[in-house]
């Protein structure tokens, strides 16, 4: 059947819920580990990005390894745009905003686990979108394959001359006859 590939209205289906978990995650994540929320401009520049970057890579379907390494990477860097306009955010650089390794592994372990779990999550999305459209595309191609009927050659009415005019000869001898031409038959 071939690679399927997604046309624009589905990347952007795809990109925009892509976008909105992860982003929805790292704010959160911010939020639970800071206690205030990211600056509204880090959170638009981040979706932005986001949007931006899965609207890339939503040409085709991908691999949960390939979603949660993806993932992974994009909650690192919104989480780092998120620390860099909160002084009392938390960056998993530990020089960054003085706070200590602990604290910063402690985020780090947070973040993947609850970014491994999303990327699962996304994953069967992605597994249940894609075996849609395959069965979608399936279904298509064979009822289109049963519509497409043999083709019949469609016998005209013959043109019924008015009463009054003189029918030749020919055409009343011949009328019941069958022309068929063509090279004979060899001989057997």
């Amino acid at each position: 059947m071939g690679t399927m590939r997604a046309h624009l209205p589905l990347r952007l289906m795809r990109a925009a819920s892509f976008s909105a978990v992860c982003v929805t995650l790292a704010v959160l994540g911010h939020v639970a580990a800071g206690g205030s929320g990211p600056a509204p401009w880090g959170v638009a520049v981040g979706g932005s990005a986001v949007m931006f970057v899965t609207m890339l890579l939503a040409g085709r379907e991908r691999s949960t390894a390939t979603i949660s390494v993806g993932l992974s990477i994009l909650q690192l860097l919104l989480h780092e745009l998120f620390a860099f306009g909160d002084p009392a955010g938390v960056s998993l650089v530990p020089h960054s905003h003085g706070k200590g390794l602990g604290e910063s592994l402690g985020m780090l372990v947070a973040h993947l686990t609850a970014t491994l779990i999303t990327g699962w999550w996304l994953a069967r999305g992605e597994a249940a979108l894609w075996a849609l459209l395959r069965s979608a595309r399936h279904r298509l191609t064979a009822m289109f394959r049963l519509l497409r009927l043999p083709r019949v050659a469609v016998a005209l009415p013959r043109a019924v001359p008015l009463p009054g005019t003189p029918v030749p000869a020919r055409a009343v001898l011949l009328r019941h006859s069958v022309s068929r031409r063509g090279p004979p038959l060899p001989a057997v």
